[in-house]
């Protein structure tokens, strides 16, 4: 105790006993809370392990819900027990029909396709040729599905996946459409002629609440940091934080990892609830940031456009949007649409005297906290 250095790191020191397990792609051994939902999902791929096309399903809830990680764990499975071909594609990124047909021939065939040069009427047969010729299903997981609805390419992919049978005989093709966006009814939102063979099943992950944040933090807790580094209080504030935000876990789980950090910038071998508090005002926004980082230059530049003018009237900020993009006003009606679908801003009409209906747009999130990720 007379020790001033006593409980202080030196420099090949750390609280974490394995910072990987904070990382965004890091799969839990242990997966709590979510059986039922595992059960559910188990029940449509069966099929597929018995050589028949997997069932169709819609895994919807909130984000930070366990969704992905659900899918993940099972197409491990399926990858390291059976013959299936298991195949994740993460929307958010590829956004087009062409997009994810790359990403699905990348997993069937072990290597990307040509970057130019190939039809998509052959990468299309390629893939079912592939499949056909080594009796194999494939159960393909279309994780955040919504960005394809955003973009005007879900029904003439489903269709692709779905239809693909009738263009290949033998193909077996099943689809888990993952959404985080609950105002987006994925049946409804698709064409007819895509509705009538989808059928799927429904599987909803509810967000969790506090004390099952608790008890999946305090597993992260127990693998990633030393023993002794975050005490029971702390962790239930970070808990409480996370439940605040909608019960979303990678909150949290950023959260934890951001606290760990500042510990060990004061050199300390225990996290505080100091360390937890400096670290809310960025893991917050962890939804925010991961969206910024998703749009297109012209995307971010409405975004920012509408930060500097919050507030203001919609043509008000197409002049600005224009004078920085030179862009005309059907490109901005269309960003506008698909930032007020991602929740980043609100797009709502408001009568004016004079002048009709116009629509006002302002930000869900704080000005200067956009204007920093960006």
């Amino acid at each position: 105790m007379d020790d001033p250095e006593e409980g202080m790191l030196s420099w090949d020191e750390s609280v974490f006993r394995d910072e990987h397990v904070f990382e965004i792609d890091y799969v839990p051994e242990t997966f709590l809370h979510r059986g039922t939902q595992m059960e559910n999902l188990k029940y449509a791929l069966r099929p597929a392990v018995r050589g028949s096309r997997p069932l169709n399903v819609v895994a919807r809830g909130p984000p930070g819900t366990g969704k992905t990680t659900a899918v993940q764990k099972l197409f491990g499975e399926l990858r390291a027990q059976t013959e299936v071909q298991a195949v994740r594609v993460n929307c958010q990124v590829n956004a087009t029909r062409y997009a994810v047909f790359s990403r699905l021939f990348e997993g069937v065939f072990d290597y990307e396709p040509p970057s130019s040069g190939i039809s998509f009427k052959k990468l299309f047969s390629q893939i079912t040729d592939r499949l056909v010729e080594r009796d194999a299903v494939l159960a393909v997981a279309l994780d955040d599905v919504n960005y394809l609805f955003y973009e005007d390419e879900a029904s003439d992919t489903l269709y692709s996946l779905l239809r693909a049978h009738e263009e290949q005989g033998g193909a077996r093709i099943g689809v888990i459409c993952i959404s985080s966006d609950l105002d987006l009814d994925v049946i409804d939102a698709l064409d007819t002629r895509v509705q009538s063979v989808f059928r799927p099943e429904d599987v909803y992950f509810p967000k969790y609440d506090e004390p099952e944040i608790v008890d999946i933090l305090s597993e992260r807790v127990d693998r990633g940091f030393h023993d002794g580094a975050v005490t029971a209080p702390v962790l239930d504030r970070v808990a409480e934080c996370t439940a605040e935000q909608g019960g979303d876990l990678r909150v949290g789980i950023d959260l934890l990892h951001r606290a760990g950090l500042n510990a060990e910038m004061r050199a300390s071998r225990e996290v505080g609830r100091e360390d937890v508090e400096k670290a809310y005002d960025e893991s917050k926004h962890v939804h925010l940031s991961r969206r910024l980082q998703e749009l297109s230059d012209s995307e971010s530049a409405l975004v920012a456009v509408i930060a500097e003018h919050d507030g203001e009237r919609a043509g008000e900020i197409y002049d600005a949007f224009n004078d920085e993009t030179g862009l005309g006003y059907t490109r901005y009606s269309e960003v506008i649409n698909k930032l007020d679908q991602l929740g980043i801003i609100d797009a709502s009409y408001a009568d004016v005297d004079g002048r009709g209906r116009t629509r006002e747009l302002t930000l869900n999130y704080d000005a200067e906290a956009v204007l920093d990720r960006l």
